[in-house]
């Protein structure tokens, strides 16, 4: 079965392609606090329908390119507005 996460949109600047930042948040195994973990996945969005900060749904797919091995299956919710995703203060 192919793995689906959902995201939001953080890059529409390259061709048929998105970048999509998934968060999650995980348990640490020793001390059992609980983090936020951000992935970002290149996905094939073939009609460039999806804009920055739109919340979608991508699945797994044979590989499309070096990077690319997910599509955009539906978008969820289009944004209202311009988005910012925070930096991470080291």
């Amino acid at each position: 079965m192919a793995k689906t996460l959902t995201g939001i949109v953080t890059s529409t600047k390259a061709d048929k392609t998105i970048t999509v930042t998934v968060t999650s948040r995980e348990t640490h195994p020793i001390y059992r606090k609980q983090y936020t973990v951000s992935r970002k996945y290149t996905a094939h969005d073939e009609k460039n329908e999806a804009t920055e900060g739109d919340k979608v749904t991508i699945s797994e797919v044979r590989p499309i390119s070096k990077t690319k091995t997910f599509s955009l299956i539906r978008i969820d919710e289009k944004a209202r507005g311009s988005i910012e995703l925070k930096e991470e203060s080291v």
